[in-house]
């Protein structure tokens, strides 16, 4: 089973995100995975336009695709422009998480948005995600979500990251049913590291990257490459595959 994580195109009239994201989709194809998971900051600068235009290249797929609003995405506007059939409706707040079983995968979206905040966090969701990972299906999870859980070395950028990992981490300690795996987007950067001994990730993004910068003087270069991640299911084990285009 093949799950393709797509994350941050930050699709906007003046640059060529969609082209880059176009140019990922095509290499997807390629590989037919079983499922798409978009984490979130889909556009920039409330170019709504963006949101047709990559439900346009969406539809051309046979896969089905899962939804995750970022910081910068505008959620009102994803539900009427995007439709995602998968968005759970029965949240008071308005979130758009997502939960869809995948052949022996449960697959599980959490939106970690803040309204007017670019971090995130998770924890007023957490009896939501209890329910979800214990509901009759498959065992093994994949918990995806736009604010990473680890911490990236990069100053502003953990400043910014979801602000109650903790919470999270103590919820997965004690459940009886954790994910396998936790990935999340918003950094521009492959990565991985654990949180409460589950592996977890943080997808590269469509955009150009952001440097590996521990806040020293020397600013290191980046690769403009467009990066994604693949997540490979089999055999009740998973291994997952950072991809630069």
């Amino acid at each position: 089973m093949i799950i393709a994580q797509v994350s941050d195109i930050h699709a906007a009239e003046n640059n060529d995100n969609l082209s880059r994201f176009e140019h990922a989709l095509a290499w997807i194809d390629l590989i037919t995975p079983d499922a798409l998971v978009l984490s979130g900051d889909l556009i920039d600068d409330n170019w709504c336009d963006g949101y047709a235009a990559i439900a346009a290249q969406l539809n051309k797929r046979s896969y089905p695709s899962f939804i995750l609003p970022g910081n910068s995405d505008d959620r009102t506007s994803m539900k009427s422009i995007l439709k995602c059939p998968y968005w759970n409706n029965t949240c008071e707040d308005g979130a758009l998480h997502f939960v869809a079983d995948i052949g022996e995968l449960r697959l599980i979206g959490i939106d970690t948005t803040i309204a007017g905040n670019s971090a995130g966090a998770v924890g007023e969701h957490l009896p939501w995600l209890a329910e979800n990972l214990i509901k009759d299906g498959p065992a093994d999870s994949i918990l995806f979500m736009h604010h990473p859980v680890i911490l990236s070395g990069i100053p502003p950028l953990d400043q910014i990251m979801c602000c109650d990992m903790a919470k999270l981490a103590e919820f997965l300690t004690d459940h009886p049913r954790k994910p396998i795996a936790i990935s999340a987007g918003h950094v521009h950067r492959s990565m991985s590291g654990q949180l409460a001994g589950i592996p977890a990730y943080i997808c590269g993004s469509i955009c150009p990257e952001n440097p590996l910068w521990f806040g020293t003087a020397i600013v290191p270069p980046v690769n403009d490459a467009p990066s994604f991640m693949i997540h490979r299911y089999a055999d009740s084990q998973l291994v997952s595959h950072p991809v630069l285009l």
